[in-house]
């Protein structure tokens, strides 16, 4: 018997050290993650955006945290951020445990420091060739008159205060109305002249620099076998084509929850030094072009697609802003990397309201820009074009569609949307680029874009 009470006592002890073992290390996994993320969104929100401490802590980490139990809030208020600003960095940890940090490079924003050094991030950029051209005070679209008398001003004034109501936590509106700015706001603490995440956004980014590599030759809607991870005969995600990936079709298995810190999408964001081989890594939940799951994994390997699809990384790096920002004049924008040098095409783009507007303008005008043709023939028709295993059809390629009904009828939109209520609307039947850059839970967008189109005669 006392053998037999000894026994037990041990196998409980080993359950319980068992247990332990496992809630330690899963709330190790999430500090962890806390750490990181804020390091990056103190980096970003500082170094790219210039905006200050205490308005990132008192309306971003503040804001996020209030769903939170009194426990996991004290957690987070917990975590200290160390800004170096000769260093051009910020470290984040928690009582010294759990510490991340993240750098900032010229022209590439923010990078968290996983796997690798300073040294390594920073030692092979050239920087002349990165830096992002001075803003200037100016409007960068130019203004039409606002006074019009196709456009009702009370309306959109209307409109514009319902979405900057305090609740809405709207940072930045622009409207563009035949290529000109025909309103704008900004919430206090932000500008004309300050970049903002995108978020998902950067997905649609990521379509116009596939759309241009399509153009020139080097890659294929077609294209097969687009990972080293998936050379193994026998491996059905050699399958996979591009055009699969780019309609969220891949049937590559990803938890893209935003509220799951040990998600697929956290972890690979803030958890990983290579977002391209994490997703890569993923198995495949269903045969290619049967199932629609969106994904941002599947943006990240294309991503590295590109890069695989260029000559060189001086090149891949130098990419987006030869080929995209510059010839459209985004003066702004700053596609961040993670450690292994890709770029987070999925999550990490920043660049002004104007300068999103800028983008939503290529697209209103079929990919061309001051009369050179920038993305293919026919490749923004392919984009809105309906994914026909998306959900109600809302999906095109790397782009959402939308429809709103106005009194001159039924308004096909096609959208760039991202995390807290990021959206850029292009609508060709009123010749509309509506900009939304906020940090709501809840989306604005099916209030306020028929609010906005109510605006304009036909």
């Amino acid at each position: 018997m006392k053998q037999s009470l000894k026994y037990i006592f041990f196998s409980l002890g080993l359950i319980s050290l068992g247990v332990a073992s496992y809630f330690g290390y899963t709330l190790w996994r999430v500090l962890s993650t806390g750490t990181a993320y804020q390091a990056k969104q103190f980096c970003s929100g500082v170094f790219v955006s210039g905006r200050t401490r205490e308005s990132i802590f008192n309306q971003d980490v503040l804001a996020e945290i209030k769903g939170l139990s009194a426990l996991e809030q004290s957690i987070v208020k917990s975590i200290q951020v160390k800004i170096e600003r000769p260093q051009q960095s910020v470290t984040a940890s928690i009582f010294g445990l759990a510490k991340h940090q993240a750098i900032f490079r010229y022209g590439l924003g923010c990078t968290l420091v996983i796997a690798s050094s300073q040294a390594e991030l920073r030692s092979p950029l050239k920087p002349m060739d990165l830096v992002p051209q001075k803003l200037d005070e100016q409007w960068l679209l130019g203004q039409t008159d606002r006074e019009s008398p196709e456009i009702n001003q009370k309306l959109i004034k209307e409109a514009l205060n319902r979405v900057f109501h305090p609740q809405q936590h709207t940072r930045a509106v622009v409207i563009v109305y035949k290529g000109q700015i025909i309103a704008e706001r900004y919430a206090p603490g932000f500008s004309a002249q300050m970049p903002l995440p995108g978020w998902s956004m950067t997905k649609s980014v990521i379509n116009a620099l596939v759309g241009i590599l399509v153009k020139s030759g080097k890659l294929s809607l077609t294209d097969k076998n687009l990972m080293p991870e998936w050379n193994n005969r026998g491996d059905r995600r050699r399958e996979i084509t591009l055009d699969s990936m780019l309609r969220m079709s891949s049937g590559l298995k990803f938890n893209e929850t935003e509220s799951n810190p040990l998600g697929d999408l956290i972890q690979m964001l803030y958890g990983r030094s290579n977002t391209a081989v994490y997703a890569a890594n993923q198995p495949l939940e269903a045969a290619p072009d049967t199932k629609w799951q969106y994904s941002s994994g599947t943006t990240n390997i294309i991503s590295r697609v590109i890069r695989n699809a260029l000559s060189n990384d001086a090149d891949y790096l130098a990419f987006p802003r030869r080929a995209l920002f510059d010839r459209l004049g985004m003066k702004s924008a700053v596609l961040e990397q993670d450690a292994s040098g890709t770029f987070v095409g999925s999550s990490f783009m920043y660049a002004t309201a104007r300068d999103w507007a800028r983008f939503g303008l290529l697209y209103l005008q079929d990919g061309v820009w001051e009369g050179q043709r920038i993305l293919p023939e026919g490749w923004v028709k392919y984009s809105r074009t309906p994914t026909e295993l998306s959900p109600k059809k809302n999906y095109g390629a790397h782009f959402w569609l939308m429809d709103v009904a106005t009194l001159s009828g039924k308004n096909q939109i096609l959208t760039a949307q991202g995390f807290q209520d990021q959206y850029i609307a292009i609508i060709p039947s009123h010749q509309l680029v509506i900009v939304h850059l906020g940090k709501n839970e809840n989306a604005t967008h099916q209030q306020f874009i028929p609010q906005i189109l109510a605006a304009f005669a036909k």
